[in-house]
This record gives structure tokens, sequence and C-alpha cells, in this order.
């Protein structure tokens, strides 16, 4: 797939990106994946005690008539905690990385399946299995350790970044075609915001749950809610946009960053993977990241890629 042959939006799409900015891809969000399922471990393991009339299974899972087997679901759990630790380090990735991919889908089914389904995941899930699917550890990696070839920047790293930042923001404008068809475009009145923020911080403070100290700061100034209300809505409806032009992404990744931060302050509601800021790093050359991962493992830095990276 040449320049002068490939059509404009085939090059858009297959853009030629140094190995390192998708190395360091999976680094950041195996790195959050280590982290998160292994804190939340005993949480993944305890539905191996739930009782089988709580069952109520869904997506993949639909099919079953009853619970998994206590210790074949345990031994799933354990398997998915040691293939992120692989996919964090680039071990086995060609076999492993789908693997564990696989593998954390079935678990995120399962814990949905027991009377409460969370959304919160799914963003983390989709980059894992794009990143599985993708040649995201031929550098940085124990893999390129032992391979030990020079690697250039290829359109074959380009696409997957590529499509992470497409689920992105098609996430969110999903969220804002669901604000949409429970409040209508009257959610940009602020109203129904202002209510269940209110409702929501009564409800924690009436169970005893974590709640925020500056809700009720704000609750009296409807202004301020009609101000979020809108701007958040025209952030998601906005999404796909910024897929065509690359300082639009950035700002776009800060500002629902920021959106993020403003529901955790308001509602004591924490979104983790986009707080962390890992759900937006496609938007960014995280290639220059490396520096920085190089002096961690106590290696130079490695030489500046001769190729221009696109946007």
């Amino acid at each position: 797939m040449t320049e002068t042959v490939a059509p404009r939006w085939l090059r858009w799409w297959f853009p030629q990106v140094p190995a390192e900015r998708i190395a360091m891809l999976r680094i950041l969000v195996g790195t959050y994946s280590v982290l998160y399922f292994g804190v939340r471990l005993p949480y993944w393991l305890s539905f191996a005690r739930h009782r089988a009339v709580q069952f109520r299974p869904v997506g993949v899972l639909s099919a079953l008539d009853a619970p998994l087997d206590s210790t074949a679901y345990q031994a799933l759990v354990l398997l998915t905690f040691v293939g992120s630790v692989f996919f964090l380090l680039g071990f086995w990735y060609r076999g492993v990385a789908p693997l564990f991919a696989a593998c954390l889908f079935v678990v995120l089914t399962y814990a949905n399946s027991w009377g409460g389904i969370l959304h919160t995941d799914n963003l983390w899930l989709l980059h894992v299995v794009i990143l599985s699917l993708a040649p995201a550890a031929d550098v940085f990696s124990l893999d390129a350790r032992r391979a030990s070839v020079p690697v250039s920047p290829h359109f074959k790293y380009g696409w997957a970044i590529r499509l992470m930042c497409g689920v992105c923001v098609c996430v969110y404008f999903l969220a804002a075609l669901a604000k949409l068809e429970n409040a209508g475009w009257g959610f940009i009145e602020g109203a129904s915001l202002r209510n269940y923020v209110a409702i929501d911080n009564v409800r924690k403070i009436e169970l005893g749950s974590p709640h925020s100290a500056f809700a009720a700061l704000f609750l009296p100034y409807p202004a301020v809610f009609q101000f979020l209300a809108a701007g958040s809505l025209a952030l998601e409806l906005g999404a796909p946009l910024v897929m065509l032009n690359q300082k639009a992404a950035k700002l776009w990744s800060i500002a629902m960053w920021s959106f993020h931060v403003g529901v955790l302050a308001l509602m004591a509601i924490l979104f983790l993977y986009p707080v962390t800021f890992i759900a937006f790093a496609p938007f960014f050359h995280t290639e220059r990241l490396a520096p920085l991962l190089q002096r961690c493992l106590g290696k130079d830095r490695p030489k500046k890629a001769s190729a221009i990276s696109p946007s």
C-alpha cells in the first residue's frame, strides 16, 4: 500500500506510525489491566459464591441455563489475571493477547450476569481486544528482546490506533443518544441533570455511601447545570467529528477528561479508565513517553525514527 496508489481514505485509516506508539499504548492499557483487575480480584472471584437463583446471563453467555462451575470460573479469573501480565510484558503476545482478551470478555460478561449490568468497563475491554489483534509487541516487549529485529514505521500499526480512537468516540456518541432518548432535547436546559445530581447524592447520604462534598454548593444555581448539560451533550454528539482533526481530538480528550472529573466531584462516581486518561491516549503521540520508559528501565534513549509520524 504505497502513498501514490492507495486512496486517501485508505491512507487515513492505515497511517504509517512508529511501532513505539502502539507499544506504549499496549503498556498503558496493560498496566491499567494488571492493576485494575488485580486489585478487584476478590470482586471477580466472589461471583463463584453467588446463589444460582440470582444468575441472569447476558451477552455471549445468554445461552447458559446455570452458572459456571465455581472451580472452573475461579480458574478463568486467575487465567485472565496472568494473561493481563503477559499482555503488559508482551510475552508470547500473538497467542496470549487474544486469549487474554477473550477471557476478559467472558469474565466481565459473567460479572454483568447477576442482576446489575455495568457499562463502565466496556471501553477498556474494546481497547484490549483491538490491541490483542494488532502487532503491539514488536518493540518494548519480551518478544522483541528475543527477536532483536529493527522495526520501522508502518501502516500495520496505524489501523489499530485509528480503531481505538473510533470506538472511543462511538462510546461517547452513544451516551449522547441515551441522554436524548431518556430526557429529549430538554436535557440541555439542565433541570434533569440537576435533579439527578441532587437525588443521587441524597440517596447516597441516606445509605451511608460516599457522596459529593461539592454538590450542595452548586445545586442552588440552575445556570451551572444548564452549562454542564449543554456542554456535555455537545461534546458527546460531536465526538465523531474529532476523528477528522488531531488538534481537535486532543482538545476534545482534555474536555471529556474534565467532564469525568466533574462527575466525580459532583456525584462521587468514578469512571476510572477515562479519569486515568488512558482511554484518550490513542489520540496522542504516545511514543513520546518512550524516553521515560527507557530511563525507568535504565536504558539509553532510543534513536528517533527517521520517518515523520502523521497525525
